[in-house]
C-alpha cells in the first residue's frame, strides 16, 4: 500500500488511531433505516457540543471537502445584498475571497499580515458590512486568528460571522456561544483524525434564519435541514467516514473531552518546537496554533529540499507550501493521534538530516 510504512506529520490527512482504522476496514452498511439515522443524530449532537453551540442549532452533514463546506456556506447565507468582510492571510483565506467572487457576493478583500486580528476594530476597512468571513487557522502558513477579538467585533457591528474551523478543530479552543460565531465549518481529516471525505457546517439559530432560497440541488441547505430531522441526508452520505465520527466522538469523551485533546495536542506541539530549537530553522509566525508548526530554513536550504529529504532518506512526510512560500515555509501537524515517541521520529529525522546532534 502506498505509504503504509511512513511517519504521516501532515496536516490532513493525519494519524488515525486504531480503533479508527478498525471501523473504515468495515463492510459499508445500508443507511436509509433507523440504525443510522441514529448515527446521525449522534454526530449531530457531539459536534454541537464540542463547539458549545447555541441551542436551537443544527449541524449539516456534506459528503464533501472542506472547500464544499465553504463555498456551500456562502452559497446559502449570502447573497448580492450582503457586503462580506473576507480576511484574506494566505491561501485558503484567498479561497474564501474566491468564492465570493464566483458567486457574486459583493465583498471586501481584506489582506492581512503579522497580526492575529485582536486588533480588527482598528484594522478593518471602514464600511458597512454584513458578514465577517474567516478561516481561524490560515492553513497555508500556519497562522491562528483571535476569534474571540473577531466575535465581538461582528457582535457590535451586527454581522454574520462565518468561521472556518477545519483545521483548528479538535486541537485549538473553538466556542461558538463565547465568540458569537454563527457558522462553523469542520472536516474530517484534521482535527478529527478520521479519512477525508466528510465535512459538517453548524448552523446556529441566527445563522438558520438567514438561510436562502438557491439554485443548487445538492448545496441545498433547506433540504438537508429538512432530511436531518429523521436523521437522514438528501443525497448519499459519507456512511463509513460517519461512523467513524461516532466513534471518534465518543472516543474523545471517554479520553477527557475536547479540553484534554487540545491539552494533548498543545503538549506536542510545544514538546516538538522544544526540540527543535538548536536546528537552522525558525518559526514562521508568532501566532501559530497547536495543530501545527510553520517552519522556515535559516541556512539557505529551500524548504522543498528539507520537504523531499525528510520523505525520500527518513520514510517521514511533512507539508510544502504552495505558491510565493514554497520555497520558504515547510508545515509540520500536531493533529491526529500523536504522542511525544511517535514525534521523536520526526526530531531525530530532521536532526540527522541537519548533522546536529539532539540534546
Amino acid at each position: 500500500m502506498i505509504y503504509e510504512d511512513y511517519y504521516i506529520f501532515t496536516p490532513g490527512p493525519v494519524k488515525m488511531s486504531e480503533e479508527i482504522l478498525k471501523i473504515g476496514a468495515q463492510q459499508t452498511p445500508y443507511f436509509r433505516n433507523s440504525a443510522f439515522s441514529d448515527v446521525t443524530y449522534a454526530c449531530e449532537n457531539g459536534m454541537l457540543e464540542m463547539v458549545n453551540a447555541p441551542q436551537g442549532s443544527k449541524a449539516i452533514f456534506l459528503a464533501a471537502s472542506g472547500t464544499a463546506g465553504m463555498e456551500s456556506a456562502v452559497m446559502n447565507l449570502l447573497s448580492k445584498d450582503d457586503n462580506a468582510l473576507v480576511v484574506n492571510g494566505g491561501g485558503f483565506g484567498a479561497r474564501f475571497v474566491d468564492i465570493c467572487a464566483t458567486h457574486a457576493i459583493p465583498h471586501t478583500d481584506f489582506k492581512v499580515s503579522n497580526t492575529n486580528l485582536a486588533d480588527i476594530e482598528t484594522l478593518a476597512p471602514s464600511e458597512n458590512y454584513s458578514a465577517l468571513v474567516v478561516n481561524a487557522h490560515e492553513t497555508s502558513i500556519g497562522h491562528l486568528y483571535d476569534l474571540d477579538a473577531m466575535g465581538a467585533y461582528a457582535k457590535k457591528n451586527d454581522l454574520l460571522y462565518i468561521v472556518d474551523a477545519i483545521s483548528m478543530l479538535v486541537t485549538d479552543p473553538l466556542d461558538m456561544q463565547q465568540s458569537n460565531i454563527d457558522v462553523v465549518i469542520a472536516s474530517s481529516q484534521k482535527g478529527l483524525a478520521l479519512p477525508p471525505g466528510l465535512t459538517m457546517v453548524i448552523l446556529a439559530p441566527s445563522a438558520i434564519a438567514k438561510i436562502k432560497d438557491i439554485d443548487s440541488l445538492y448545496f441545498n441547505y433547506k433540504n438537508y435541514l429538512t432530511n436531518g430531522e429523521r436523521g437522514q441526508s438528501p443525497y448519499t452520505p459519507a456512511v463509513t467516514i460517519m461512523l467513524q465520527l461516532e466513534a471518534r466522538l465518543a472516543q474523545i469523551k471517554q479520553r477527557g473531552g475536547v479540553a484534554q485533546s487540545i491539552a494533548n495536542a498543545k503538549e506536542i506541539a510545544q514538546y516538538f518546537r522544544a526540540n527543535i530549537k538548536s536546528l537552522p530553522v525558525k518559526e514562521y509566525t508568532p501566532f501559530m496554533p497547536n495543530a501545527m508548526t510553520t517552519l522556515t530554513p535559516t541556512d539557505g536550504r529551500s524548504a522543498m529540499d528539507v520537504v523531499n529529504a525528510l520523505e525520500e532518506n527518513y520514510k517521514v512526510m511533512v507539508c510544502p507550501n504552495g505558491g510565493p512560500e514554497r520555497e520558504i515555509v515547510f508545515r509540520i501537524s500536531h493533529m491526529g493521534e500523536m504522542t511525544k515517541a511517535y514525534t521523536d521520529v520526526l526530531i531525530d529525522a530532521m536532526h540527522d538530516y541537519y548533522g546536529v546532534a539532539r540534546n
